[in-house]
């Protein structure tokens, strides 16, 4: 009887961790610019209708570039922190 106990506690703990809210992400320090558009302190996705898209990323975290509005799909590349450039087939950014 004991080691039903201990299965459904860990159980227990376990579907509480997985329905538990994730910790909140802080949004990056610094300046994010999409196409035309210059961001402060960003946080999340950005999509542009300018092409080639420009991104220049003066933040402390990592763009992620998708080929997708509203970061659909996969990456296709990333844009380091302090780091610019050009994607001919890029459409939106993403970042924490």
């Amino acid at each position: 009887m004991r080691r039903i106990g201990l299965v459904a506690a860990s159980a227990m703990g376990a579907v509480s961790l997985a329905l538990s809210p994730a910790g909140s992400a802080a949004a990056a320090e610094g300046t994010l610019t999409v196409g035309l558009a210059t961001h402060t302190n960003p946080s999340g996705c950005y999509t542009t209708n300018v092409w080639p898209m420009f991104v220049t990323n003066n933040t402390n975290q990592v763009a992620t570039v998708f080929g997708l509005p509203n970061c659909q799909g996969l990456p296709i590349s990333q844009v380091g922190p302090n780091h610019s450039n050009i994607f001919e087939f890029g459409a939106s950014v993403s970042i924490s």
